[in-house]
């Protein structure tokens, strides 16, 4: 009867070892259990348990990783926007792998006024900074630059101060 006992103690160990999955957190609440397959810079590609199909995640949307080895990988922290205050807080990126798993909002447009003494380049942090308050009003903490700045010039020497208005274009996306 030991013999029995231990027998089977033995074969639940095995088995609840090798049936243990890595675990995927997702900032939005999602939790995945499969394998992690590879961890780069930007992303993270997985399969769910059971499934042989490659899924990929960006970093951003994800807390963290617990390996089946026990290992926990911190992966990035949860940004908090809640309203327009918090806009500083929004992340601005510019690569489309960057984003994969999160859920796309809205398009956003940023423009300066048409008559202004910017440079080219406080347009540009202006513009940028637009973005960033638009889509901190909607309560997104990521935004995906979708067109670098649209620079129209107006005045005497065509080009310079005066009048010089930026443009720039997003999507903003929450968890």
């Amino acid at each position: 009867m030991k013999q029995l006992f231990l027998t089977i103690l033995i074969a639940l160990s095995f088995s609840f070892v090798f049936a243990q999955n890595d675990k995927v957190f997702f900032h939005n609440g999602k939790k995945v259990e499969g394998s992690v397959i590879k961890v780069s810079e930007y992303s993270v590609e997985y399969k769910y348990a059971g499934e042989d199909a490659i899924q990929l995640a960006s970093k951003y949307a994800i807390e963290k990783i617990v390996y089946k080895s026990g290992r926990e990988e911190a992966l990035t922290p949860k940004i908090e926007v809640n309203g327009e205050d918090d806009w500083e807080k929004v992340l601005v990126l510019e690569d489309k792998l960057q984003i994969a798993g999160l859920t796309r909002v809205q398009d956003i447009v940023s423009k300066t006024a048409l008559i202004n003494f910017h440079t080219a380049n406080t347009g540009d942090r202006k513009a940028m900074r637009k973005l960033q308050k638009e889509a901190a009003a909607l309560n997104c903490p990521i935004i995906l630059i979708t067109s670098e700045r649209e620079t129209n010039y107006t005045g005497a020497s065509g080009k310079g101060f005066g009048n010089l208005q930026e443009k720039k274009k997003a999507i903003a996306y929450k968890y």
